[in-house]
């Protein structure tokens, strides 16, 4: 287990009864980029008499990975970008501002709060080891110059504080972890941000609307035309987004029947870019599925968003138990698989290239908007672990440079779920083709994205490789030439998987 974590000694609700008052306070703003349901914002406005809101692109992030994927792609920064931005102009809203830095955090933050003469820094925990790893030094380092800190904690739907489970106790299987928090636990309140936050001080400098290195990486990032919904980053996005998919829309009632779907902004309720960069709270959308249920309709469906945000908690909560386990190719279950690592065979599953078109599909729709669906996840995951036998770990790390919903639990945790190393109990796979059929019958999904299929007939359209090549001429489509043959056969693939090879 990890020695420096600080979400075991922090994140308390009851903040103000251990805080003193300050003249001024710094607060440090991560995956928690907005003003409502915010402790740090509302509790610092009660008991600051000047507050100076910060943001830092830390830099690591424009590395590259182990595999060597850019940690954080140009469409998943855009949405970055634009969040930060709504955050200070909502600050700005409310008689305050942002202050945005570049660089390491740990380091850059205590400088500039000592040069400004900063009392106390206070920022939302995180859990994962290298946002904790940050956590640890910059407490440190603000420490050595006489600076208090504390940490709050946003991350869940359910407050830490009140988790029915110790962190070595977590179940592995989520079924028990949720019965036994929707049995015990209840949803806090949400913390109220101020009509006027406390006076931005009048010296502090450096505030650059984008920062250099961040403009070079955005150039020529554009929205497409196909996307299933134009994702734009920010506090007042997702809000409008909730508003539109709950009360204006009335979609809500059918979330659970339609939240499987492939096109279309409304099959499922999108907030996931959101919530992964703390632009909307998991409360929050939670106090509002109870207004809606009180005003409008209570049923399954209404359940069933809610229950999508405790499975988010559950990756969190396995995150605290587990620690590096998460990021290991044995997984928590020290399975030893022996993944491959074929980059000429990552590459056609990465482009969209592998001759199968519901996982082409989903790819290209990733390439281009970055966001897929949660079905399209789930088969491309089990096409890359189980069918091809690739290291898990760099499907992962692709989708952490290309997701605009990217979390790094529900990320890890997910692809360590289907590649058979993580939660699932059944080890189990997805067979490809049978799901395509079943949630793209008609084959609309896949023609949107791969064009080159476009007037292939329905029977066909999952399965190219298996027309005559007198039919491949009446509609234009030579397989091998025109689209890819299948880069393995899956059948046989299903059958290693099946007995165990």
């Amino acid at each position: 287990m990890k020695s420096n974590i600080v979400v075991k000694n922090a994140g308390n609700k009851n903040i103000l009864d251990t805080m003193k008052r300050y003249n001024r306070s710094m607060v440090w703003f991560r995956n928690d980029l907005r003003i409502h349901d915010n402790q740090a914002l509302s509790e610092m406005a009660l008991e600051s008499r000047e507050m100076i809101p910060v943001y830092c692109f830390d830099s690591r992030h424009f590395e590259k990975s182990s595999f060597g994927f850019p940690k954080t792609g140009k469409i998943r920064l855009r949405f970055l970008v634009e969040s930060v931005l709504d955050l200070k102009k909502n600050l700005q809203d409310r008689g305050s501002d942002l202050l945005v830095l570049f660089g390491d955090p740990e380091n850059i933050i205590p400088e500039i709060a000592n040069s400004y003469n900063v009392e106390n820094v206070i920022w939302q925990d995180e859990v994962a080891s290298e946002e904790t790893d940050v956590d640890f030094k910059l407490r440190e380092n603000l420490e050595q110059k006489g600076i208090d800190t504390m940490c709050t904690w946003g991350l869940t739907l359910y407050h830490v504080d009140e988790s029915p489970f110790d962190y070595n106790s977590v179940p592995d299987v989520f079924t028990a972890f949720r019965k036994k928090v929707e049995k015990s636990t209840t949803v806090s309140d949400l913390y109220m941000a101020p009509k006027r936050f406390p006076a931005f001080p009048n010296e502090v400098e450096g505030y650059v609307e984008i920062p250099t290195e961040i403009k070079k990486l955005l150039e020529k990032s554009q929205y497409h035309p196909d996307a299933v919904l134009s994702f734009k980053g920010g506090e007042s996005e997702a809000l409008k987004r909730l508003d539109e998919y709950f009360w204006e829309g009335d979609h809500l009632k059918h979330y659970k029947e339609t939240r499987n779907g492939l096109l279309g902004a409304d099959y499922s309720s999108k907030f996931s870019p959101w919530l992964a960069n703390g632009c909307i709270s998991p409360r929050y959308i939670y106090h509002q599925v109870k207004k809606y249920e009180a005003a409008r309709v209570a049923n399954d469906s209404t359940y069933w968003l809610v229950f999508e945000l405790i499975w988010r908690d559950y990756f969190k909560c396995i995150f605290l138990k587990y620690d590096d386990k998460l990021f290991m190719k044995n997984g928590i279950k020290n399975e030893t698989t022996q993944w491959k690592t074929d980059n000429a065979v990552f590459e056609k599953w990465a482009n969209g290239n592998t001759g199968i078109p519901f996982i082409d599909a989903n790819m290209r729709e990733l390439n281009a908007t970055g966001y897929m669906s949660n079905r399209g996840r789930q088969n491309v995951a089990s096409f890359f672990a189980k069918n091809l036998e690739l290291d898990w770990r760099m499907g992962a790390e692709y989708f952490e440079s290309m997701l605009i919903d990217y979390d790094v639990c529900s990320n890890y945790g997910n692809w360590a779920y289907v590649s058979g190393v993580g939660n699932d109990p059944r080890d189990r796979y997805f067979n490809i083709v049978g799901q395509a059929k079943r949630y793209d019958n008609n084959g609309e999904y896949v023609r949107t994205w791969l064009p080159e299929l476009h007037e292939l007939p329905s029977e066909y359209i999952h399965e190219p490789h298996k027309m005559l090549k007198s039919m491949q001429e009446i509609y234009g489509v030579t397989i091998g030439k025109d689209y890819p043959e299948p880069m393995i056969d899956l059948e046989k693939s299903y059958e290693r998987i099946k007995s165990g090879r």
